[in-house]
């Protein structure tokens, strides 16, 4: 008997492995699998899949086989390892990884290739690591300048935003790794960001917030999504069954799954049947703080079983959300097709040094009196250089809030510089911004500013040429989770010791970092400035290679720098406006955010949307049509347009198509960009650069509640910045 009960057991477990096989082998398509694997599950465990069992693990279902999924912070490198069950560092020796340009960067780039090269090479990190889901990127729409993670976005327009993310998500997936697209939706200000209800037009949020995310989920193929902490419609966005059901699944057709920010969910019956996918980091601030309660506490926990047990709400309710993280499941921890990975590679520093170069952005360049290029600078002509401020030495790939990072080795601007001229370089730091964290900053000694100002100002009288590198920093306060800048200018006494600097020597180039735009009330004084967003571990590489002419810059502005703070389009609104009043935002400025509402108030900014310049000058010719009537709203023209490097140097150009309507039935922006390409030109070649304009290109959200494109006449600019216009055709929609 015991031989025979032995024999049925080895049998039995032979069954089990057989049938296993139908969710587990590799070559059955995912929708067997899922399907399968759901119908062994028992209603505890299809719960188990829908919230965190660590602070960055959702549970599988090991009865089965089914592994859990690996989270982490994103979207510029993979954290650093934390304990299973607490904010605090693992301490691990071996999760140091590259830092990769923020994506404010990325996007300034204004180059899909390099988001693909981006997605491509931070995935392979992330696997290696044994991650699952990469927590970003981000395209959250930049409304204010002051937004503390407009760092970890992709700018002020729509358009753009949509053609950056997609790629990077493309990449990343091929890899194995589900991208986790932050933050849906309407994150624009980090100020009481669990407690702010936004209330904005249907033809803004049409036009404007959602585009870039529908992009991601149409062609992105995006596997999973991640709600935002502020409401909308009154309700959390991480259990709104507007947005979450009706627009993302519903209308969109998401298939993936919906992941909350870390704290984001609040209401087991909201989050149950609003959407949520899978719970993170409930009874914490999403940031920092721990919790006395444990995991089966969590409200997509016992709370939503004992609700389904009940008969309280559907099963077909948990159903769905188990399909959808099982679908993540298969794609990613048990996707057989996921790369292996590899970590700080010298692929990945040559990718990012890449990335970085490419989105530098030249804001000006001449000299105060013969308008002569300062840049790029002329080793021969400086004995001695100067380089002033705290961001030439201080890391910036630390702090910034949960996407800090750990690096393995960062390139400081102060160390590229002396690689490449030596004993020529030396250094003054001229402020210091102290450390700030959590919202708190460290108190800063006057005294002590005051010695580093004059200690900068001493060595400036000996100097041929100064570089300043300030800027931004992570701090609290600037560009860092959970709070916003208090000011548009530049912090520590920054403005006041350009100015000072600029007096002592007028060769003298600016550099700053950040992530957002910042009032430059010292512009006259400075024949050049430079902007680097941040640029990740080769940072210093990349910014010693554009100021000296081994690269040449072609990066453009993602945002509009304004020169007052006053006039950025919802300022005029008040305070309900930004940051609200009881717990309620007004977006009263609608559709005319960034350079939509510059250009149509015929308001001139600093440097606009789209500008950036070059070591050489480029001619764009004479505009040609394929027809100058488009028939229907599926019809198509081509326009083309020739385009030149003039100058002595090869460089790289973008071409930006913006469209008017000149007979809209509503208000609309003057021109609104609707494609864009990134052409490479050596010295004296032409190359012509086409678009295709389409019916989608004229269309705009009436007070109707439907996309419409009208017929009359249309006009198309072809610019090299917002402002910048090199040429235009008209045509007509017939």
């Amino acid at each position: 008997m015991r031989k025979f009960m032995l024999s049925l057991c080895l049998l039995g477990c032979g069954v089990i492995a057989v049938q296993a096989q139908v969710y587990l082998d590799p070559k059955a398509p995912i929708e067997e699998r899922v399907k399968d694997a759901l119908s062994r599950m028992t209603i505890h465990e299809k719960v188990q899949l829908l919230h965190a069992q660590s602070k960055f693990t959702s549970a599988g279902v090991p009865r089965l086989g089914i592994r859990q999924l690996n989270m982490d912070d994103g979207p510029h490198g993979v954290r650093a390892e934390l304990e299973w069950n607490s904010w605090s560092p693992a301490n691990w020796t071996n999760d140091s990884v590259v830092a990769f340009p923020s994506l404010t960067c990325l996007a300034a780039t204004w180059n899909p290739e390099m988001s693909r090269l981006y997605g491509k090479a931070i995935s392979e990190e992330f696997a290696f690591r044994g991650k699952d889901i990469l927590l970003g990127p981000g395209c959250t729409i930049a409304r204010t300048p002051l937004c503390g993670r407009n760092f970890e976005y992709t700018g002020e327009d729509p358009y753009l935003a949509g053609e950056i993310v997609t790629p990077y998500i493309q990449a990343a997936q091929a890899n194995g790794v589900a991208c986790c697209l932050k933050h849906f939706f309407l994150n624009n200000q980090e100020i009481n960001r669990f407690g702010v209800n936004v209330n904005v037009s249907e033809r803004a949020l049409q036009e404007i917030y959602l585009p870039a995310f529908h992009k991601a989920v149409l062609l992105g193929g995006l596997w999973t999504i991640m709600g935002s902490y502020n409401l909308w419609r009154n309700v959390h966005c991480c259990q709104n069954n507007d947005l979450l059901n009706g627009i993302l699944k519903k209308e969109w057709g998401f298939d993936g799954a919906v992941v909350s920010d870390w704290g984001g969910v609040t209401d087991t019956r909201q989050a149950a049947l609003g959407g949520m996918d899978i719970e993170m980091g409930s009874y914490t601030d999403g940031f920092t703080k721990d919790s006395e309660f444990g995991y089966n506490d969590y409200y997509l926990a016992d709370k939503f079983e004992n609700l389904i047990k009940q008969g309280e709400i559907p099963m077909s309710v948990l159903d769905d959300k188990a399909t959808r993280v099982l679908r993540t499941i298969f794609r990613t921890s048990m996707n057989p097709h996921k790369v292996i990975g590899s970590q700080c590679s010298e692929e990945h520093y040559a990718i990012c040094q890449q990335i970085a170069e490419e989105g530098i952005v030249l804001l000006k360049n001449a000299s105060q009196k013969r308008q002569e290029a300062l840049l790029p600078i002329n080793a021969s002509k400086y004995q001695r250089i100067l380089v002033v401020g705290e961001n030439a030495t201080r890391s910036l790939t630390e702090g910034g809030g949960s996407s800090e990072l750990k690096t393995l080795y960062d390139i400081s601007p102060l160390e590229g510089l002396k690689s490449l001229y030596g004993d020529k370089v030396d250094y003054a730091q001229g402020y210091y911004s102290g450390r700030a964290m959590y919202g708190y900053q460290e108190p800063l000694d006057p005294v002590r500013q005051d010695s580093l100002r004059q200690d900068a100002i001493a060595k400036a009288k000996n100097a041929d040429l100064i570089i300043y590198i300030g800027g931004l920093n992570k701090n609290a306060k600037q560009d860092c989770e959970s709070n916003d800048r208090e000011s548009y200018d530049l912090s520590f006494g920054q403005n006041e010791l350009i100015s000072a600097l600029a007096k002592i020597q007028k060769n003298i180039v600016v550099v700053t970092f950040g992530g957002n735009a910042y009032a430059t009330p010292w512009i006259q004084q400075v024949p050049a400035l430079v902007h680097c967003w941040y640029l990740g571990s080769m940072s210093g590489t990349a910014l010693a290679n554009v100021l000296s002419g081994k690269v040449n810059p072609s990066g453009k502005l993602p945002v509009t720098f304004a020169k007052r703070y006053e006039d950025y389009p919802y300022v005029q609104y008040g305070e309900k406006a930004y940051p609200g009043i009881n717990n309620q935002v007004y977006y009263d400025e609608d559709i005319y955010v960034g350079y939509r509402h510059f250009n149509t108030r015929k308001i001139e900014p600093q440097f606009a949307f789209g500008h950036g310049l070059s070591y050489t000058t480029f001619k764009y010719g004479t505009p040609t049509l394929s027809d100058d009537k488009i028939y229907h709203e599926l019809g198509t023209i081509t326009l083309t347009i020739p385009v030149t490097n003039t100058g002595k140097v090869a460089g790289k150009e973008t071409v930006q198509l913006y469209i008017n309507d000149e007979e809209s039935s509503e208000p609309r922006p003057f021109k609104e960009l609707k494609a864009f390409k990134k052409v490479e030109l050596q010295p004296g070649e032409t190359k012509n650069v086409t678009f295709e304009i389409t019916g989608n290109d004229l269309c705009f959200y009436s007070e109707q509640g439907r996309w419409v494109v009208e017929s009359g006449k249309f006009t198309a600019y072809i610019c090299s910045s917002e402002t910048d216009i090199r040429a235009k055709v008209s045509f007509t929609k017939i």
